[in-house]
């Protein structure tokens, strides 16, 4: 009788045709295959035109599960951060220091805005005759209010995706958690594992983000095309222009001379966030991917990441400030008004205060310019022509502007976290291919 173990051994399975292609597929990096379909969905847009809209379905559907991984993403990991600090005083050292970055970042975008509308006068000309005039939300307001953070039912916040009820009570649970010591450790260890889990469903979301960025870009091209620049040529050129300057320049100076990192790996690091923003204009959107990247790739521990981040996704709006203080400027030329330093002074303060109060969803940010307009005479019906002539291309505008949003709140928390010592330095600067 033949001893089984001296059968030979079965040849290995040779992968079929599907299991080559998915093997070459997950060999490249993700965010080289997310900028392949960005750019295949822009000649694909601009080649099929309108009737790119029929795939608008599978963008949503990225957006939609990405939308759907933030409330719970939020709260197990703001938890399970707070409850890994030690020492509740942290909890307040870290939030005050991240809250003042954010004001700064959004202080210098105001500034950046502010010299590009000076500089370039892109409102001087400006033809208002087709414009469409539209009325602005009257429920638009300038800065927080204590009802809209303190939930009255947390359950319904969690339901209705209220972010700042949900950061509120993850505070607060975590801190409970932290305080109650040793006998609160076993919800402590619940939740760290929750958060792990839910980065990686993140994780898993993101490999469709591909094919969701494809056909995003596709619809924006193919409903808008890149002649609508030709109208507002200059104000897209400072958009561009101040957008890169904000995000590359002012966040990369802030990585190195406050973090005192190399900047190289940083832009490297959070690539996917920045591909992410740009392709779905919402900063809540990207929430979920910024907070993997700044784990994995940059090497932010959670206490860090899960309080800095969701805070920077509802206060830090660095391109939408840059953009209102852009547009006050434009309006200003338009309208014929000579703007005296004290008013600029005035439009820059105002400025930074909606930023701070502005919702992080697509377009949020053109609903809240009464409140900077008229802090030098132009009239409701003038800001609903401006309005009118604005929304029609500021959806390409708001891809590029949600991108220094983005960096910001990634640039901030990687300064914080290198002062608090939650940051392993060799994952940040590893070379490795992110």
């Amino acid at each position: 009788m033949t001893d089984g173990s001296s059968l030979p051994a079965a040849p290995p399975k040779t992968p079929g045709l599907l299991g080559r292609i998915a093997g070459l597929w997950f060999a490249v990096p993700l965010w080289k295959r997310i900028i392949a379909a960005l750019l295949a969905g822009a000649l694909v847009g601009l080649v099929w035109g309108p009737g790119a809209v029929s795939i608008k379905w599978i963008g949503d559907l990225f957006v939609q599960l990405i939308r759907m991984a933030v409330i719970p993403l939020v709260l197990v990991t703001i938890v399970s951060g707070v409850a890994a600090l030690g020492d509740p005083r942290r909890l307040g050292s870290i939030g005050v220091k991240t809250l003042l970055l954010y004001l700064f970042t959004t202080s210098i975008a105001v500034g950046v805005g502010l010299s590009l509308g000076v500089i370039a006068q892109p409102g001087l000309g400006a033809d208002f005759s087709a414009a469409a005039p539209q009325a602005l939300n009257a429920n638009g307001s300038v800065g927080l209010g204590i009802n809209d953070i303190v939930p009255a039912n947390i359950f319904k916040a969690l339901a209705d995706g209220a972010l700042l009820p949900t950061i509120f009570f993850a505070l607060l649970l975590g801190s409970a958690i932290l305080a109650t010591g040793e006998k609160g450790r076993p919800m402590a260890a619940v939740f760290e594992s929750a958060s792990e889990v839910m980065l990686k469903v993140v994780a898993i979301i993101m490999e469709f983000s591909p094919f969701g960025v494809f056909a995003l870009i596709a619809t924006v091209m193919g409903t808008t095309g890149v002649s609508v620049f030709a109208s507002i040529g200059v104000l897209a050129l400072c958009v561009l222009s101040g957008s890169l300057i904000q995000s590359f320049v002012v966040h990369g100076l802030v990585v190195r001379l406050m973090a005192w990192l190399p900047v190289i790996p940083f832009f490297r690091g959070i690539t996917d966030a920045m591909l992410v923003a740009f392709s779905t204009s919402s900063s809540m959107a990207t929430l979920p991917v910024a907070m993997r990247v700044a784990e994995e790739n940059l090497g932010i521990k959670p206490a860090v990441v899960s309080t800095a981040l969701p805070l920077g996704a509802t206060v830090s709006m660095d391109g939408t400030a840059l953009y209102i203080a852009l547009l006050a400027t434009f309006a200003a030329q338009a309208f014929g008004v000579q703007l005296s330093p004290e008013q600029y002074l005035l439009i820059g303060v105002t400025t930074v205060m909606v930023a701070v109060g502005t919702a992080p969803v697509p377009s949020a940010s053109l609903f809240m310019l009464a409140g900077v307009l008229t802090t030098f005479g132009v009239s409701p019906e003038q800001t609903a022509i401006l309005v009118g002539f604005i929304l029609p291309f500021d959806r390409v505008l708001d891809m590029i502007r949600t991108v220094p949003n983005n960096t910001s709140d990634l640039a901030v928390a990687t300064v914080v976290a290198r002062w608090e010592n939650e940051i392993d330095v060799e994952i940040f600067k590893s070379s490795r291919d992110v």
